[in-house]
């Protein structure tokens, strides 16, 4: 029996970790991963994490996670089947058969960015191919890019790199598109962004980094080439959070529902990091969701 188990070893889940063995709680994290560190593993290079500037994903993770192994924090390298709470226990199953029991539990299983699935799109991450405009913008100052999406960060993300970038072009499949009316409004007020309507990407092809995307226009058939420097692609978001619906409360995008102080409607269940529903998904929030879920964990244990 623990006092807890943390679900994840992203920051989220790593955060959870320092600041559970340095309450000296019982605890264990569950990874599915054999390497930690989540989604940051498939960043090139980390420029907004504070006091260490151009650190790359795999760095801070390693750190992170190096930060964890010198506390003596147990990992366990299993991938959960179910998550069931029976008499204020919580019972944890993975898919090698093993159940672990603890009071309280830390939902630190993150997100994934929905992809196109076309050519390239896995080859050129990082080295051009990003899902986050405000994490990697700042690399493309002054270049081109292209955004994939039709609605509300896809033109978000527009809006914010025509900040930065000489060129942007948003590209979605159809000819209307699902954002607000106001910010379609404010993007087709920059000078700088084109709007390439009911067409598809079919390849993002390149060198060593991205240079140009194969696209299709869907009314014409017609294919062509557009030159670019890197894309962001923006067509949805899925919270890995299906362990558990029958626990706690989620949001109509499936994120589990809990405030600041990461606690959900299901009383020992802490949810952290991108899998819960908040205002802004990056490294920092995910550490600080992961340090508040224990704090919370600690007034019932």
């Amino acid at each position: 029996m623990y006092d807890m188990i943390i679900i994840g070893s992203g920051p989220a889940g790593l955060a959870a970790a320092i600041y559970a063995a340095r309450a000296e709680l019982g605890f264990v994290v569950i990874e599915q991963s054999s390497v930690s560190g989540g989604q940051v593993l498939q960043t090139y290079e980390v420029d907004n994490y504070p006091g260490i500037p151009g650190v790359s994903g795999h760095d801070l993770s390693e750190r992170m996670r190096a930060h964890c192994d010198k506390l003596g924090v147990r990992f366990i390298n299993e991938e959960v089947r179910t998550v069931i709470k029976q008499d204020d226990i919580f019972r944890v199953t993975t898919w090698e058969k093993n159940v672990y029991e603890a009071r309280t539990v830390i939902a630190a299983t993150g997100a994934s960015h929905s992809t196109l699935d076309v050519p390239g799109e896995e080859a050129f991450a990082g080295m051009g191919v990003s899902y986050c405009a405000t994490c990697d913008g700042a690399f493309f100052k002054d270049g081109t890019c292209a955004v994939v999406g039709g609605g509300d960060v896809a033109v978000e993300d527009a809006i914010y790199l025509s900040k930065l970038c000489r060129k942007v072009y948003l590209i979605h499949r159809r000819d209307q598109f699902r954002a607000a009316g106001t910010l379609v409004s404010e993007a087709q007020r920059k000078d700088n962004i084109e709007f390439v309507t009911n067409t598809v990407v079919r390849s993002i092809q390149g060198g060593s980094k991205v240079e140009k995307l194969e696209i299709e226009n869907k009314e014409t058939g017609q294919i062509s080439e557009l030159p670019c420097d890197g894309v962001f692609i923006a067509v949805g978001i899925r919270p890995a959070s299906g362990l558990f619906t029958e626990l706690a409360v989620t949001n109509e995008g499936g994120y589990l529902i809990a405030g600041e102080t990461c606690e959900t409607t299901c009383r020992g269940l802490y949810a952290a990091g991108d899998v819960r529903a908040k205002q802004l998904r990056q490294i920092i929030t995910a550490a600080a969701d992961g340090a508040n879920a224990v704090t919370s964990a600690l007034k019932i244990l």
